[in-house]
């Protein structure tokens, strides 16, 4: 369903992004310098999103309003007939990465689409996009889904899509260390995604009593997500991390990581540049003022400035 007026018109609130030092980039690296540490933990709650999906939301909770130039951050789990009905975007991009089962997009320019378990969506709203994105078939569909801030140059581009299936991620294994590279490099290999605002996002799996150094571009922010199992991040005397935890990493050069439970360990590490630009985020639109979101709805009720395709356009039936 549309997204309501009322809830269109109520509660704007400008968010600013938090001052945060900078912190480091690379590739895959035989060893690090300076090794970033944890700087905040949050182990993420289960809450209710879009129509019967149940998600665990990483970014935007109370304890990590933002980590520039990343926005939100969700591990969600959905199964038909729910699904996240017709809604907005304006202002950033979205990643979609399947961990099982299988999730269709239709959007009101015609586009359409379905990504599987280990497939990658990467969509830039840009100027505006509405779209649904439903569960297919029967049982559980679970992925992630990262929100990347656009700069105030990039916000109001033309809408793209880059589509990554699986059999297209890079991948690479190495002394019980297997990395698929859904952006950026790692392990020596490079992901064919173009990023807007430069980032990472390596999906990592550790073998027990595996370890590995992965390099950050010094400039950047970064953070972890531990998907399955248990790690050391930072230095080996670092508190362990089990899943379902956001660990935001500090300044240094790369990051060490050590498994050593008996259980394999997967975790996403994600970095990026920040843009160090003011956020002003309302729901689905992510600009740099109110005045700019105030815009945005208007330019959505009156279908105009981007959402014009919106006017008549309504999902389908899966």
């Amino acid at each position: 369903m549309r997204a309501p007026i009322r809830w269109l018109l109520s509660n704007f609130s400008q968010i600013k992004t938090p001052s945060m030092k900078n912190v480091c980039t690379g590739d895959q690296a035989s060893g690090i310098s300076r090794p970033r540490l944890e700087v905040g933990r949050f182990l993420t709650k289960v809450r209710n999103e879009g129509d019967g999906a149940v998600v665990r939301r990483c970014i935007l909770s109370k304890e990590f309003k933002s980590v520039d130039p990343f926005i939100l951050f969700d591990e969600f789990d959905v199964s038909a007939p729910g699904g996240f009905t017709d809604h907005p975007h304006r202002g950033f991009e979205t990643v979609t990465y399947m961990l099982q089962g299988a999730l269709t997009h239709q959007d009101f320019a015609g586009h359409k689409g379905t990504i599987r378990t280990g497939d990658v969506q990467w969509m830039t709203a840009g100027r505006g996009i509405v779209h649904s994105e439903m569960p297919v078939g029967e049982g559980t569909n679970k992925g992630l889904q990262l929100w990347v801030n656009l700069s105030s140059k990039d916000k109001m581009i033309e809408p793209r899509y880059q589509d990554l299936p699986k059999e297209n991620i890079k991948r690479a294994k190495k002394d019980g260390v297997q990395v698929r590279v859904i952006a950026g490099e790692a392990m020596g290999i490079r992901s064919p995604i173009f990023t807007r605002t430069p980032a990472m996002y390596v999906d990592f799996i550790l073998k027990p009593e595996a370890n590995c150094y992965q390099s950050i571009p010094e400039s950047w922010n970064s953070f972890v997500y531990v998907v399955e199992g248990e790690g050391v991040f930072g230095t080996l005397d670092s508190a362990s991390t089990t899943a379902h935890h956001v660990l935001v990493l500090g300044p240094g050069n790369g990051v060490n990581v050590w498994n050593k439970s008996s259980d394999p360990l997967r975790f996403i590490l994600i970095g990026g540049k920040p843009l160090n630009e003011p956020v002003s985020r309302h729901g689905f639109f992510v600009m740099n003022t109110q005045a700019e979101i105030k815009q945005t709805i208007e330019d959505y009720l009156l279908f105009q400035n981007g959402f014009e395709k919106a006017r008549y356009w309504r999902s389908q039936p899966i």
